[in-house]
């Protein structure tokens, strides 16, 4: 027979008091459509389950959430229309397919804008993040954290690159955002736009010779599969954002949506712990799947950041200055 201990005891408390103020609070049931783009087994999945486990034991069972994995229910932009109508409840997207929705979520695009994690934990979770999720809800959705994605690298099938004059000719796939075509048109590459679901297929066809994304999608995604060039740019930090149908937010009472937002908090430091400590474990699985890694060297990166700059500059120009120089002045503050 185990020996209860204290720790055991204050577990079952701790447990009892959520079950008891679950019970307390007025929570009616409710079925929940999560739906996202990656594999069941990547972090996204990861994440999306600990949600729905952390949401039924908030709400004792009330809340029952059902994950949707690898575009089943469609893609980004498929589901954010989904929501709009009230026809799913809640999904992750990337902040990129909101720039036809918002155009400011067009500010996480520009290049080279992070250092680092911190900073854009900093970002995301401060008044600049809350400030641009708030703008979404005029527009049928809610965004109610951020996870993330992670800094994004370059793969392709041709060959290494290791400058950026290698990227000249490649047929480089990119999110559906005029930023990231813009930047990679600049860079030498011949940018073209697909939807995720779409892209294994194009990679393995050679439609497109290559792509970007964090390491973790890249494995999870089993783009080694198709790709054998790996290059280490982290030109951009993706975030993701967990949106909620407005529809369906708008139905439930204060304690539901305090019961889902407190859920989706912790979702987000999960999703960005795990995230974090799943990217160095998937560099080296990656190279010992067979894929070649180049990290490009600081003069090589400075010109890249050189070559995107009039698109940072074109986005700031059309009616964005201010937002940039927000994002630039929370960064500066934390580099100091």
């Amino acid at each position: 027979m185990k020996k209860f201990t204290l720790k055991h005891l204050v577990a079952a408390l701790a447990v009892g008091v959520a079950s008891l103020a679950a019970h307390a609070a007025d929570l009616r049931p409710h079925i929940v459509r999560f739906g996202y783009g990656l594999a069941e087994d990547s972090n996204q999945g990861r994440a999306a389950k600990f949600l729905a486990e952390d949401l039924a034991k908030r709400t004792g069972g009330k809340f029952r959430m059902k994950g949707f994995a690898s575009a089943s229910l469609g893609n980004d932009m498929q589901m954010q229309n989904a929501l709009i109508g009230g026809a799913q409840e809640m999904t992750v997207v990337s902040t990129a397919t909101l720039v036809g929705i918002v155009d400011d979520f067009g500010v996480f695009d520009l290049p080279f804008l992070f250092a680092n994690e911190k900073e854009a934990d900093a970002v995301l979770d401060g008044p600049v993040g809350q400030k641009l999720a708030a703008k979404l809800e005029s527009k049928g959705l809610v965004g109610l954290v951020y996870w993330e994605n992670g800094f994004r690298n370059l793969t392709n099938s041709k060959h290494p690159i290791a400058k950026m004059d290698d990227l000249k000719g490649v047929k480089l796939r990119v999110m559906q955002n005029p930023m990231y075509i813009d930047m990679f048109n600049a860079m030498g590459a011949n940018a073209i736009p697909l939807s995720f679901a779409e892209l294994f297929t194009a990679l393995e066809s050679r439609t497109v010779d290559g792509q970007e994304n964090p390491v973790n999608t890249i494995e999870s995604s089993k783009f080694y599969e198709v790709q054998k060039y790996l290059t280490i740019t982290r030109h951009v930090y993706s975030p993701w954002i967990v949106l909620a149908s407005k529809k369906w937010w708008d139905g439930l009472n204060a304690d539901e949506k305090q019961a889902v937002q407190a859920s989706a908090v912790a979702s987000r430091d999960f999703e960005r712990k795990d995230s974090r400590d799943a990217g160095a474990v998937a560099l080296e699985d990656l190279k010992k799947k067979g894929m070649q890694v180049t990290v490009l060297n600081e003069a090589e990166l400075a010109r890249m950041r050189q070559a995107a700059r009039p698109a940072v500059d074109k986005f700031a120009a059309s009616g964005h200055a201010d937002l940039v120089k927000d994002i630039d002045a929370s960064v500066a503050k934390l580099r100091h």
